[in-house]
């Protein structure tokens, strides 16, 4: 016996989740949404799927659309109770229900005749007695029943029409999506100020939910991937859990390669550090591999540096990794690693001990003070010379992003000449100062390279974010290029960081607003010499924060979404596994798995109730990866407190 579907439930679980979470607040939109039976829309087969996150396929050409991006619009419309309003394109008719529920009166236009009639009818049973639906051929000029205080354009377009711009009455507002990609759009409002003037903003980029073609196959019980994530279960490497893997066939492929770069979905899974950590020991004892590099400040690795090579210990107040987010490095996933590098490196020569390393460059004042003090020491002259350069940045040692902000404003003048020149006076007398202690100079040459980095970061974010992206990268891989060089012609690295930055973004839709990152241009420079493994996950815990400097919380992990990457993975049954992406093991599912899809990417920052928006982006997988390691469920990194940890030397680097 069918149980009956309770939609009055599942409608306000919809505007809870989807919608109200999202951040839509106008309480007549939400009403309107509550009151609006999506279910009317579809047949019945269809029906217990209409409440879904996601555009839903009808028929050919008409689409039930997602609920979030048609409450969105609405509130930005912020549509009084007596206006009349245009729509364009009526579709099945469910986003002009939803306008009826908010205006006086709506006009409709649709140039699919028979979805015209069928959404008329719709319309009809639910009592939208004030909603007239116009059937409008495309070559055909819209009526003009206006003026209208609000219009919605449900088509995407690349520019607003300028005949639709001048059925506006005067202080009415027109919103639409332009742009061609069909996965993001830029969520455009124009007002009319007057008779000729208009004004224009950008009101968010709206990612587009994938559209749900699977209901009708999954009446039937099977889905459209059912064979790729066959074909993925049968092709991939599974192991029971961490410890007990079988990486062979990974360190094979891996083979002579110079460069591993390792990633994360988030910057907060423990799985992710673990597993890194377990391939990274592997690759130390039996590639020699000379050095990890990591996303994070040069400084602070410095210190897990001394550490894990038994240097001289600095000052024991000194905190590594103490600023927000403490937990990313700060953690006890990545404790473990340091002190079996340690004992590793307690067993061979100096010469031979791996490194730890640092590739950021938000270290700004730590840096600083590291030239200063360096110079203090082996070339007093030339520290009072950095003094006096630096200073030009202490105003803004509280909150070096506020930097920037001020540096636009001629007041201001920029400190860019002063940081290179004192970057400049370094390399200039590196034989000098090597001749005295190679490692130290490399240290300060390298925090000078920061500064003078880090304040172009910090200037240019002010500009727009492919900007400060692009520059903090090629700060990252200029940076693993320099230890290269460093640690000789023959030394090999590992690099620890976020997928978004050790994938080629030319296989993601950050190439297409401009940016690269260090996975790109590894591969540019090193070829196959370059290895590129990124890390998945269904669902679980994370360690995470809501904004920039808030606390840290373990939060829930939402399912992926359907026609994500993640989702295929998580269809193919098996709970954790290694997936080759490159050679003939991937033959059978490679070719399958390059149209594009969904990817998620979690920072220090996650907000579910956003994520569609915030924390999903385009990408071709076998293009963006050499290796793909998969862990159904995982759980959030322990961070470490800030303390000085009990029955630990006071040497040991996150002591305070």
């Amino acid at each position: 016996m069918l149980t009956a579907i309770d939609f009055h439930r599942l409608r306000e679980a919809m505007v809870e989740d989807q919608i109200e979470a999202r951040g839509v607040r106008a309480a007549n939109v939400l009403e309107a949404m509550r009151s609006v039976p999506r279910e009317a829309f579809v047949p019945e087969p269809l029906q217990e799927f209409c409440y879904e996150d996601s555009a839903l396929a009808i028929d050919a050409g008409e689409t039930l659309p997602q609920p979030y991006p048609v409450a969105l619009m609405a509130e930005a419309l912020a549509i009084d109770r007596h206006a009349k309003v245009l729509e364009i394109g009526t579709g099945s008719g469910y986003a002009t229900a939803v306008l009826s529920r908010l205006a006086r009166i709506v006009y409709t236009v649709e140039s699919n005749g028979p979805a015209v009639a069928k959404a008329a009818a719709t319309l009809a049973r639910l009592g939208c007695t004030h909603v007239h639906v116009l059937h409008v051929a495309a070559d055909q000029e819209i009526p003009d029943h206006g003026p209208y205080e609000a219009i919605l354009v449900n088509t995407v377009a690349s520019r607003v029409p300028e005949a639709l711009k001048q059925q506006l009455a005067i202080g009415g507002r027109l919103v639409m999506s332009l742009g061609l990609d069909p996965a993001v759009r830029e969520l455009v409002r124009v007002t009319r100020l007057s008779e000729h003037d208009y004004a224009s903003e950008d009101l968010a980029d709206v990612r587009v939910a994938p559209l749900d073609t699977e209901a009708r196959p999954r009446l039937a019980g099977t889905s459209p991937d059912a064979a790729l994530a066959k074909a993925m279960a049968a092709g991939c490497e599974p192991f029971e859990n961490i410890d007990s893997a079988d990486l062979g066939p990974l360190l094979e492929r891996i083979g002579d390669a110079r460069v591993v770069l390792m990633g994360e979905a988030s910057h907060g899974t423990s799985e992710f550090y673990r597993m890194r950590e377990r391939i990274s020991r592997e690759l130390i004892l039996r590639k020699g591999f000379k050095f990890i590099a990591i996303e994070g400040d040069w400084p602070d690795a410095a210190r897990i540096d001394h550490y894990v090579r038994l240097a001289h210990p600095r000052p024991p107040r000194w905190t590594a990794f103490a600023r927000f987010p403490t937990w990313m490095w700060r953690n006890q996933e990545v404790r473990a690693f340091v002190d079996w590098l340690r004992q590793h490196n307690a067993q061979a020569e100096a010469a031979d001990r791996v490194a730890f390393h640092g590739l950021d460059l938000y270290s700004l004042y730590n840096s600083i003070h590291s030239v200063v003090g360096y110079l203090d020491e082996v070339d007093p002259p030339t520290a009072a010379i950095a003094r006096h350069r630096y200073g030009c940045l202490t105003p803004w040692q509280s909150d070096p992003s506020s930097y920037g902000h001020a540096a636009l404003n001629s007041r201001y003048r920029s400190c860019e000449e002063e940081v290179v020149s004192m970057l400049g006076d370094l390399l200039d007398k590196h034989l000098h100062y090597t001749g005295q202690d190679g490692e130290r100079f490399l240290d300060a040459v390298q925090n000078a390279r920061l500064v003078a980095n880090a304040e172009r970061y910090y200037r240019t974010m002010y500009y727009g974010s492919r900007s400060s992206w692009n520059l903090r990268d090629s700060h990252m891989f200029e940076t693993l290029k320099h230890l290269l060089d460093f640690h000789g012609p023959d030394s090999k690295a590992i690099v620890w960081a976020h997928n978004s930055h050790i994938g080629d973004c030319r296989a993601t839709e950050m190439s297409r607003r401009g940016e690269h990152n260090i996975g790109q241009l590894c591969r540019t420079e090193f070829g196959r010499a370059a290895c590129l493994i990124g890390f998945g996950t269904h669902t679980g815990t994370v360690a995470a924060a809501s904004d920039w400097d808030a606390p840290m919380q373990v939060k829930k992990v939402r399912p992926s979404l359907a026609g994500s990457y993640e989702r295929l993975c998580h269809e193919t049954a098996v709970g954790n596994f290694i997936l080759p992406l490159r050679g003939p093991a991937s033959a059978a599912y490679v070719a399958d798995l390059a149209a594009p899809r969904l990817e998620r990417a979690i920072g220090v920052i996650y907000r579910p109730e956003t994520e569609l928006q915030s924390h999903y982006f385009q990408a071709v997988l076998p293009r963006q990866f050499d290796e793909y390691i998969w862990f159904d469920e995982s759980r959030a990194v322990t961070p470490l407190r800030t303390e000085t940890i009990e029955g630990m030397p006071e040497t040991y680097p996150f002591g305070v």
